[in-house]
């Protein structure tokens, strides 16, 4: 029996598990003080990346260019723009006035501008301002053949196989000729179409008055016609004080249908990435950044060579490669921008008579911000691998892994109904309704009516009938039958798991009470507990009361069964009914259910006892009495 309370489960000795225990909770510190060196490091280097002037430039020029109403004409600014008439109301008004900052307040030269213009006095804009048309052929479509007496031409939406590439108007200069693209910048998504970046284009002057003499001449010679599908106005700027490129495109699109939709990009990077000396602290992170990358993909590889196809079934290894590939992408954007920069920077501003195309640069840098967006969230994610040994993240991580069944036939049941009302949405209210105009604008706008966010006069105005109908059943089903048992799932699931817990089933070890354990260990060796003096005085004090047992008349069987019961109550209330343990019940061991028995048989033998001496007591008492 005393040899078979050595071992623990599966024959391995408790030392040996001890240890492995202690090995294992010193490993777990040391990753978790690396990683967090790491998570620090990291969330440096974003926030490093971001400035709160980017913010501020982007809301100055957009109130410049898209709020600015045009002369005589309160209602009218770009946002607002939706015919023809209203969009060269702007090119000759607001777009002109934002765009040439020639004098002070009070008419005077505030400065010297040395051949370059100033948005609000403060940015440099970058080379000229670049206007480009893209427009479609005749005849791209059908006219059924009732209604070809009344309109004999067709212009389709744009396409790149629809796209018209021969010259057309006056036919004399680069605005009424077709120009393919140079550049590297990418396609651009608008609501319509995708366009690419050829077209009829012309940049604009240095000069405020030869700008607007080009614009009256376009639009007196009909430079926008039925064919024309988008029109785009490209610049960039440039703020010293803040360092900061801000680079921006107003996009006009011309839909098959009639009228303008109207987008804009405001992109506000920072380009020159390495001036002060925090920028070189930066710098320094972002080398620290790659060894602790290189570090830890040398770890993941000596996993993978010792687990094996093992490794592959722990979701928090997935976690740790999808984090390391996102780590790496970081990496390569980082120097695809860095090398674009340096080939490219010098000749965008070498010749300030043309168009400077920042708007590649920028594009790649903004994939850069979002690639390092993602990193960090997986990066703070990968905490709960640390935290999960705290026994609520193990019943929460529990509780998920077993319910991941029955939410999967759930939410099969769920979006078989939600994509059947989100159709319904689409068929009935897409023509009028802008929120389910598009099937995916119905998904999104479900989610929204779960949320508590929706437009039920737009949904009655379309139909009254169905519209109602449509509502209400999609609340009764989806919001309160749906995901209250959704919640069931989860909440029964939580109390399973949870009186499993109770009962004595929990990690191997908690993170809380490790670092606990270490602070008791570690105010032990400083001496702040209770010292050695005070348990002297604890011996003596056990030495004078068996002396004083000795002298009553009790014998040396009597005071060692006093002793060995004092040491089990005192072992067994310490870790029984101590306030410093979990209220939840611990796994007895083989060897502590012998000492609760060994100390159940000697109660019983000391109850016995003192039952005998009371009825003594009794039958002395009856005698005394008689």
């Amino acid at each position: 029996m005393a040899e078979a309370s050595r071992w623990h489960q599966g024959g391995t000795p408790k030392h040996k598990l001890k240890y492995r225990r202690e090995v294992e909770i010193r490993t777990t510190l040391q990753e978790l003080l690396v990683y967090f060196i790491f998570l620090i490091n990291l969330c440096i280097l974003t926030f490093g990346m971001v400035n709160p002037h980017m913010y501020y430039l982007n809301k100055v020029m957009s109130s410049l260019f898209l709020d600015t109403s045009v002369p005589g004409d309160e209602r009218t600014n770009f946002k607002s723009v939706r015919s023809i008439t209203d969009f060269w109301k702007f090119m000759e008004g607001p777009l002109l006035e934002g765009l040439y900052w020639d004098s002070w307040y009070n008419n005077k030269r505030p400065y010297n501008l040395k051949n370059s213009s100033r948005i609000y006095y403060e940015n440099i804009l970058l080379g000229v301002p670049r206007v480009r048309q893209l427009k479609v052929r005749n005849n791209t479509c059908k006219v059924y053949s009732s209604f070809q007496s009344v309109m004999s031409e067709c212009y389709d939406k744009y396409t790149f196989k629809n796209e018209d590439l021969s010259d057309f108007g006056l036919k004399r200069d680069t605005e009424w000729k077709y120009s393919t693209s140079n550049s590297n910048s990418p396609w651009h998504w608008g609501f319509i179409g995708v366009y690419g970046n050829g077209g009829y284009i012309f940049t604009l002057s240095k000069s405020k008055y030869k700008t607007k003499d080009k614009f009256i001449d376009l639009r007196l010679n009909s430079w926008i016609t039925r064919g024309t599908r988008v029109i785009f106005i490209d610049f960039s700027l440039y703020n010293a004080n803040v360092n900061l490129f801000c680079i921006i495109r107003l996009v006009a699109e011309f839909p098959a249908t009639g009228g303008i939709l109207t987008s804009w990009q405001f992109y506000s990077v920072k380009l020159l990435r390495y001036v002060s000396y925090y920028d070189y602290f930066i710098a320094s992170c972002e080398i620290t950044f790659c060894i602790f990358l290189i570090v830890f993909t040398t770890q993941e590889v000596k996993k993978v060579k010792e687990f094996k196809s093992a490794y592959f079934k722990s979701i928090w290894n997935w976690i740790e490669l999808l984090l390391l590939v996102l780590c790496f992408m970081a990496i390569c954007f980082n120097i695809h921008c860095n090398m674009q920069i340096f080939l490219s920077l010098g000749q965008l501003l070498e010749n300030t008579e043309k168009y400077s195309d920042f708007y590649s640069l920028a594009y790649w840098h903004i994939y850069y911000n979002n690639i390092i967006a993602i990193t960090i969230f997986f990066a703070w994610i990968k905490i709960f691998k640390f935290i999960s040994f705290n026994k609520t993240m193990s019943q929460l991580s529990s509780t998920l892994s077993r319910c991941i069944k029955d939410i999967v036939g759930f939410a099969i049941m769920f979006f078989i109904i939600f994509f059947a009302y989100a159709q319904l949405g689409f068929l009935v209210f897409g023509s009028q309704v802008d929120d389910f105009s598009t099937f995916q604008n119905s998904i999104f706008a479900q989610f929204r009516i779960v949320l508590g966010d929706f437009n039920f006069a737009g949904i009655q105005q379309a139909n009254r009938i169905l519209g109602p109908i449509y509502f209400i059943t999609f609340i009764f089903f989806v919001f309160f039958v749906l995901l209250n048992m959704f919640l069931a799932i989860i909440n029964d699931t939580y109390s399973e798991v949870k009186a499993d817990y109770s009962i004595g089933r929990r990690p191997d070890f908690e993170l809380g009470k490790m670092i606990k354990e270490s602070y008791k260990n570690a105010l032990e060796k400083l001496k702040l507990k209770k010292d050695q003096k005070d348990k002297d005085k604890e011996k003596k004090r056990s030495r004078d009361l068996v002396e004083q047992a000795r002298r009553e008349g009790f014998d040396e069987n009597e005071i060692q069964s006093a002793e060995q019961m004092k040491k089990w109550k005192e072992r067994l209330e310490k870790k029984y009914y101590s306030t410093e343990t979990e209220d939840d019940y611990q796994p007895v061991t083989q060897q502590e259910f012998r000492e609760l028995f060994l100390y159940a048989v000697e109660l019983e033998k000391e109850l016995h006892y003192v039952s005998l001496k009371l009825n003594r007591m009794m039958r002395k008492f009856s005698a005394l009495q008689n």
